[in-house]
């Protein structure tokens, strides 16, 4: 039986991560690995009546995390690969940014749980990419978004809690620039494709 690899893509909002996904989808499709694609559990867990943004609490970390796991389980089922859009590192990221925004300090309990419900959501085999943030590139306009999705201190706090958590974590990743995504697309494929026929 294959295993299936997943993707997973992180990084803070609007720094190209969508794109990056269907351009990679698209590539892997061509050569005829069945791909699955994960996400939209923020707005989800908004939906439903979590806080999100800079009001994110422990409780709304917690379902985001859960919910991307359990998603990118079901897509196994059917996948060669798996694409996960924003994965659990990405929620723990916008948790501690919010704290930070709040001028909070996390409860060690809480984060000790929460990283571990992180950790145990990524298995391997795995490829890892994390956008970093351009400050200086405009923000893309999107009506109808949570005012704080334009909040350039919040946004740049996301960016520096995911990678500092990769790098306290341990986290095998690959940092992405933002002028880098042309080059990014051919080596992650490349790398899923190598990673999928050595699990075959």
């Amino acid at each position: 039986m294959v295993t299936p690899v997943r993707l997973y893509i992180a990084g803070t909002h609007s720094t190209g991560k969508t794109t990056l996904a269907r351009r990679i989808e698209m590539e892997l499709r061509s050569t005829g690995i069945k791909v699955a694609r994960t996400g939209g559990f923020a707005k989800r867990a908004a939906e439903l009546g979590f806080p999100k943004m800079t009001r994110h609490t422990a409780q709304s970390t917690a379902w985001i995390i859960s919910s991307t796991r359990a998603a990118a389980l079901e897509a196994e089922l059917a996948a060669d690969v798996v694409i996960v859009d924003r994965p659990t590192f990405d929620a723990l990221a916008y948790y501690l940014a919010a704290l930070q925004h709040r001028d909070e300090q996390p409860d060690p309990e809480e984060l000790s749980r929460l990283t571990g419900l992180a950790q145990l959501a990524s298995p391997r085999p795995a490829v890892f990419l994390a956008t970093l943030l351009d400050p200086a590139l405009p923000l893309a306009v999107h009506p109808g978004k949570d005012p704080d999705w334009t909040d350039a201190a919040f946004r740049e706090a996301v960016d520096q809690q995911l990678h500092r958590a990769l790098k306290a974590y341990s986290v095998p990743h690959i940092t992405v620039p933002s002028d880098g995504h042309a080059e990014t697309v051919e080596m992650a494929v490349e790398e899923i494709t190598a990673v999928w026929e050595a699990t075959a």
